[in-house]
C-alpha cells in the first residue's frame, strides 16, 4: 500500500506565486536558468539552480553551490517570500496545457516505500546525478522540486480531490509556456484523512519522473538516520515529497535522437545496413508515426522507418519498445553507441520542440541526421516497472512539467 502524509509546506505568497515558481532543475542549464532569474530575486531558481548566484566558471558540484542554495532558501523565507503553513496539510495540484487537463495530490511518500520497491522505477540513475541531489537535500535541508509519481486512476481518489477543488484555488496563474497553474490546499482533516486511506489502497506508486530526486530521498534518509541517535521513524527526512498523478491523465512526448556521425560508415553502406531490420520509405515531410515507426532525417530529407518483425521481441516488456528497437538495431551496431547515456556521439530532444528542432541541428551541420520516435505509452511505461526491468536512457518525456517551488518540503 502507498503511505502519504500531510506536512507543513513552504509555499509561495499567492500574489506573486508565478514570479516565484520555476522549471525543474533539470530541464534547463545554467545560461539559461541564469537570464530566466535575471531581475528577479524571487526566482525560485536561486534554490533549484543556485550556480546562478556564484561565478559563471563556477564548479557545479562545490560545497559553494549547495551552500547557495541553503542560503537563497533562508533568504526567501525570511523576506516573506515563502511562507510556511501552520499546520500539516495536502495539496491539490492541477495543471492545463493544450486543452488537456492533469490533476494530481502534492504530499509526502515514505522513503521506506520506495526502498521497498513499492514505489516502482523504469530508470536506471548515474551516481553523479544522485550525488548531487543527495547533497542539495541535504545541504539546504529540503525537497525543493517535486518526484513524479503516477498510479492507476482511482475513481475513489478522483471523487476526493474533485470535492477539494469547488473551493477557490490559492494559486491560478498562467506560465511563459502557456501552462495553467493551479493549487488548492487540503487543510481539514477528514479530507486528509480520506486521501490517506484511499491511498493506503493503492499499490503500487511509479515514478514518471524524477528517478534521481526520489533516490536523493532515500540517500539522505540514510545519512541522516545515521547522524541521529534519537531517530525515531517519523522524523521528516523518512519522508519524500512528491506530486502524484493518475495515469490516465497523463501525456508522454517522443523523446528523440539525433546524431553526429554515421560511425565511418557512407551512406550507402548505411542505408543498405537499414534496409534488413527496417522497410524503408521516402517521405515528403516529417512522416506521422505509428508504433515501432521511425522518422529518419538526413540529407535535406525524411524516410519512415519501420522495424521488421524479426527485429525485435514484441512479447518482451523492455526489447518492444521503439527506444529499444533504434538502440539494438541502429545505435549499438551500426553507430557504435553502446552506452548513449555517457557517448558524446549522441544528443536527445525533448517532444516537446518538435520535427522542425531535428531539421535545424541537422541543416545546421552539427549532426548527421535525427531519429524522431513515436511516444512510450504510459501501459509501456508500468509492464516495465512491474517486470522489475529498465527502460533504455530517455524513454520518456513528460509535459507540462512540474514546476517547483509550488511547495517545498523543509526536512529540518
Amino acid at each position: 500500500m502507498a503511505k502519504i502524509r500531510a506536512f507543513k509546506g513552504v509555499r509561495p505568497r499567492a500574489e506573486i506565486a508565478k514570479t516565484v515558481c520555476a522549471p525543474p532543475y533539470d530541464v534547463i542549464n545554467s545560461d539559461e536558468a541564469r537570464k530566466m532569474a535575471e531581475g528577479n530575486p524571487q526566482s525560485f531558481l536561486y534554490v533549484d539552480k543556485p550556480e546562478i548566484a556564484l561565478p559563471v566558471n563556477t564548479d557545479l558540484y562545490s560545497p559553494e553551490v549547495y551552500a547557495a542554495g541553503r542560503k537563497a532558501l533562508e533568504r526567501l523565507m525570511a523576506e516573506g517570500v515563502l511562507v510556511k503553513d501552520a499546520t500539516p496539510m495536502l495539496y491539490v495540484y492541477q495543471q492545463e496545457w493544450r486543452g488537456a487537463v492533469q490533476t494530481g495530490l502534492i504530499a509526502c511518500v515514505a522513503v521506506d516505500d520506495y526502498d521497498e520497491d513499492l514505489v516502482k522505477k523504469h530508470e536506471k540513475t548515474r551516481k553523479d546525478k544522485e550525488d548531487d541531489r543527495a547533497r542539495h537535500v541535504d545541504v539546504t535541508g529540503a525537497n525543493a522540486g517535486l518526484v513524479f509519481l503516477t498510479y492507476r486512476a482511482s475513481s475513489e481518489i478522483d471523487r476526493i480531490l474533485a470535492k477539494v477543488m469547488e473551493k477557490k484555488p490559492v494559486y491560478d496563474f498562467v506560465t511563459a509556456d502557456e501552462v495553467t497553474h493551479r493549487l488548492f490546499l487540503v487543510d481539514d482533516q477528514a479530507t486528509i484523512d480520506m486521501l490517506v486511506t484511499g491511498f493506503s489502497r493503492i499499490s503500487p506508486l511509479y515514478v514518471a519522473d524524477g528517478h534521481h530526486r526520489a533516490a536523493s530521498g532515500s540517500r539522505v534518509r540514510a545519512l541522516r538516520r545515521d547522524r541521529n541517535p534519537k531517530h525515531t521513524g517519523n522524523e521528516e527526512y523518512n519522508f519524500v515529497m512528491c506530486g502524484i498523478f493518475p495515469d490516465e491523465q497523463l501525456r508522454i512526448l517522443a523523446y528523440n535522437r539525433v546524431l553526429k556521425d554515421l560511425n565511418g560508415h557512407c551512406d550507402d553502406d548505411f542505408m543498405k545496413k537499414l534496409s534488413e531490420k527496417f522497410e524503408i520509405e521516402k517521405c515528403g515531410s516529417a512522416p506521422e508515426l505509428k508504433l515501432h515507426q521511425f522518422g529518419m532525417y538526413m540529407n535535406g530529407a525524411w524516410l519512415r522507418l519501420t522495424a521488421k518483425p524479426a527485429s525485435f521481441d514484441a512479447k518482451h516488456p523492455v526489447e518492444s519498445l521503439d527506444a529499444a528497437i533504434l538502440q539494438n538495431n541502429v545505435l549499438a551496431p551500426l553507430l557504435g553507441i553502446d552506452d548513449p547515456r555517457t557517448s558524446k556521439h549522441i544528443d536527445f530532444i525533448g517532444g516537446i520542440h518538435g520535427t522542425p528542432k531535428l531539421e535545424s541541428l541537422v541543416n545546421s551541420g552539427k549532426f548527421k541526421l535525427a531519429f524522431a520516435l513515436y511516444p512510450t505509452s504510459m501501459a509501456q511505461l508500468m509492464a516495465v516497472a512491474d517486470a522489475g526491468m529498465m527502460m533504455p536512457p530517455k524513454s520518456t518525456w513528460f509535459e507540462p512539467k512540474l514546476r517547483s517551488g509550488v511547495v517545498v518540503h523543509l526536512l529540518d
